[in-house]
This record gives structure tokens, C-alpha cells and sequence, in this order.
């Protein structure tokens, strides 16, 4: 039953935890994220059982950013694990610098564009420059597309935009903030439901807290499922 268009987000306290809940969810999920929260619990060795052991694909979602030298050599040590998804910060530098420290392998550079969480008044404080953030998203997947990068992570209410860009043809986009409906939003604010992502252009979606927060994650998930091919 499952469907690699679901990416199931272990954000889990460590790696003992989201090991009992891919337990849980089983055949129903066969792609995961594993982000920086669960670096220090253990999360490159999770990356490394579930993808080695269990036959799972690996999104290592750790939103790189640094000088290119040290980017290059974070992402060479980093896809020796034979990881599906690794997020880098969408600046131009850094996605030229990752793509080459993932050369020869098989692990695809996604580009952040701008967090699901902010919104303009974050942007400001930030001091980002002005702008309607679907346009500035637009711009940095552009961008970032032309440094190289396999994909993108970006809203779900900006994948419409995106997919219509010439450089997009052929790239992922991946949309984090998605919610089933009636779900709590949590700390995104540019949300959008699973079949909504998917039907703007998302190729994968990301959800984290509407599964392991439910009283029923396998349940949750299959709900999820339903929708995305109902």
C-alpha cells in the first residue's frame, strides 16, 4: 500500500523512538525523513538501518550551509551513506558546492528556498529583502535549479509557481507543511493538504506530526494514502 510520494518525518525525540514508530507504520511507508533535531540522537545511524536493513528510502534533511569547501566535504562524508534526499540552504554556492561533494553518488541535493514556517514579518526581521515570499520562492528555486540542484523544498502553496518555471523541468520538488484536513497546523504557515501538493506539482510530500502525534499512526497514514490516490 504504500506510495514513495509520502515522506513520513521521524521528528522524534531520538532514534529508539522513530525506530518503534517505522515498526508501527510498517509496508505502509517505504520513504523517510530524518532531520537535525535527531542528529545527536542518533539519527545517522537510523539513516543507515532503515536504508541498509530495512530497505527504506532516506531523506537527510539537515539544511547544509557554510563556505563551499566545508559544504563540499559535509555532503562527500554524508552520501557515502547511500542516502536518497539531502537538504542544503537553495543559495547558489552552497547547491554548486554540494552537487560536487555528492558527485558519483546516487543521493539527490534538494535546495531550501524559504522555510514553511516563516512568513513577510519573519522575512523582515530577518531582513530579507521585500517582496511577496511565492515570487522570492520562485526566484530562489530558479536560482538554485540553475546551480544544479536535483530538487527543491518549498511550500506547497508556492509548487504551482515553481513547476511552471522553464528550469523546473525535470527537477523534484518537495513540499514540507502539508496537513490532512482538520489537522492542526502546528508551527507551518504556508500549508496545503496532500492532494492539493500533489495536484500543484509537489512529486513528494512531507509530513511529520499529523502521523506520529495520532492516537493511530498507521491509521493516520493510510488516510493519508487514500488521499493522495483517491
Amino acid at each position: 500500500m504504500s506510495d514513495d510520494r509520502l515522506i513520513v518525518a521521524l521528528d522524534l525525540p531520538n532514534a529508539l523512538q522513530a525506530l518503534k514508530l517505522t515498526e508501527v507504520l510498517g509496508n505502509d511507508v517505504s520513504f523517510y525523513k530524518i532531520g537535525l533535531g535527531m542528529l545527536t540522537g542518533g539519527g545517522l545511524a537510523l539513516a543507515n538501518e532503515l536504508k541498509q536493513e530495512h530497505g527504506k528510502r532516506i531523506f537527510l534533511d539537515m539544511k547544509l550551509f557554510d563556505i563551499g569547501a566545508t559544504v563540499e566535504n559535509a555532503v562527500r562524508g554524508l552520501a557515502q551513506f547511500g542516502l536518497d534526499f539531502l537538504t542544503v540552504h537553495g543559495d547558489p554556492h552552497v547547491v554548486r558546492a554540494a552537487k560536487q561533494g555528492a558527485a558519483g553518488s546516487q543521493t539527490k541535493i534538494l535546495a531550501v528556498t524559504i522555510l514553511t514556517s516563516l512568513d513577510r514579518s519573519d522575512l523582515d526581521a530577518s531582513l530579507i529583502r521585500a517582496g511577496d515570499i511565492p515570487d522570492l520562492v520562485a526566484e530562489r528555486a530558479a536560482r538554485a535549479f540553475e546551480a544544479g540542484a536535483d530538487g527543491v523544498i518549498a511550500s506547497p502553496q508556492e509548487a504551482a509557481m515553481i513547476r511552471a518555471l522553464p528550469e523546473a523541468r525535470d527537477r523534484l520538488i518537495v513540499t514540507p507543511g502539508v496537513r490532512p484536513a482538520g489537522a492542526a497546523l502546528g508551527d507551518q504557515k504556508r500549508v496545503a493538504t496532500p492532494a492539493q501538493a500533489v495536484a500543484d506539482g509537489a512529486d513528494h510530500i512531507v509530513v511529520g506530526r499529523p502521523v506520529w502525534s495520532a492516537a493511530d499512526p498507521r491509521a493516520a497514514t493510510r488516510a493519508i494514502l487514500e488521499e493522495l490516490n483517491g
